[in-house]
């Protein structure tokens, strides 16, 4: 990937006296977590990890609880202290990043939107917006009306003066993607936002954010558990188990060629025509195929593709960055609908 907004190259955390050595130590950093306990007392929360976020990618991470997903993306800004690698951040490794120059980065390049919200309870909702652009020295017209503009784009208009106590969770959340906002970040981290609130807010919140990102383009690095979560909002996603990458693709990729039995049983009850792209179903263009016949490409995802299929009376060609690849018809969609069709 050419020009990342973040490169992540043999980041390691391990918790535990003397963790320092593990990552330099071949003998010790091969063992799993729980030799590595049982043999040192150290933890290694995040393992050897190497990976690119794209400039305007929504880019999640995902895994079951103690995946190292959260410490994943607090090592990013330093909330937490990675043992070693790098963090490169427009070009410049914050593991390297002295006080002052750390302060910056998560004042004006990076903010964080947290699962419990973090917001201050003594503050109204314009006050929690601004706290961000008020550490930054910005007057207080200044800061008051860039967050009204703010407030609004996030949907509270109308409750600047409410205190955190008087609002729903969604609304609580709400202020607290507002606040990560104010200040213009580059990237946007969100560490398990949505997991505290009740299913139709989090659904709610989910679009927001899919709004937001319309909007806005930022880069947003998600932290998740929930993989109906992670392919409704990633671009790509990264499936973490101890501490390891297992597998980094976009949900088409994960749900069509999953990289081992883990991430095929955690794809399972994906419902594969949702994600899936004609790619995966496409077969050799058959003889007799009409050459005028309709055209769809190999992106398309395959239950938007069933109109068009249905409707035809000839199979469907499929194109690949101009060039045709093959064809679908009804027999190879309705395969995929009633859970017949292998992963390719």
């Amino acid at each position: 990937m050419s020009n990342p907004d973040i490169s992540v190259r043999n980041l390691w955390k391990v918790f535990g006296p003397g963790g320092e050595k593990i990552p330099k130590d071949a003998s010790l950093s091969a063992l799993s977590a729980a030799e590595l306990l049982a043999r040192t007392g150290c933890n290694a929360a995040v393992r050897d990890m190497n990976f690119d976020v794209g400039k305007g990618e929504v880019f999640v991470v995902m895994g079951l609880s103690g995946s190292g997903k959260s410490t994943l993306i607090r090592c990013l800004t330093r909330l937490i202290e990675p043992t070693s690698g790098r963090v490169l951040v427009d070009g410049k490794d914050v593991l390297e990043a002295g006080t002052g120059e750390l302060r910056e980065l998560r004042r004006r390049k990076m903010s964080m939107v947290f699962q419990h919200f973090g917001l201050l309870p003594h503050r109204t909702v314009l006050d929690n917006v601004s706290y961000g652009l008020q550490i930054r020295g910005a007057g207080k017209a200044q800061r008051y009306a860039k967050s009204r503009e703010i407030i609004e784009l996030v949907g509270l208009k109308g409750y600047e003066q409410h205190f955190p106590d008087q609002l729903s969770g969604g609304m609580q959340q709400r202020v607290g993607l507002g606040r990560a906002l104010a200040g213009d970040p580059d990237t946007i981290l969100f560490d398990e936002p949505f997991s505290a609130l009740d299913p139709l807010i989090r659904r709610d919140m989910q679009a927001e954010v899919i709004r937001l990102h319309k909007e806005m383009g930022k880069t947003m690095v998600f932290v998740t558990h929930d993989l109906s979560e992670a392919l409704k909002l990633g671009d790509r996603i990264l499936i973490m188990r101890n501490g390891e990458m297992v597998q980094c693709g976009t949900g088409d990729d994960l749900v069509g060629s999953p990289a081992d039995q883990y991430i095929a049983d955690f794809v399972s009850e994906v419902p594969r025509a949702d994600v899936l792209t004609l790619k995966w179903i496409t077969g050799p263009v058959a003889f007799g195929t009409p050459a005028d016949a309709p055209v769809l490409a190999a992106g398309t995802v395959i239950r938007d593709a069933i109109p068009a299929v249905m409707n035809s009376s000839c199979p469907v060609l499929v194109e690949d960055a101009g060039r045709i690849t093959g064809q679908i018809d009804r027999d190879s969609i309705l395969s995929v609908i009633l859970g017949t069709e292998a992963a390719a």
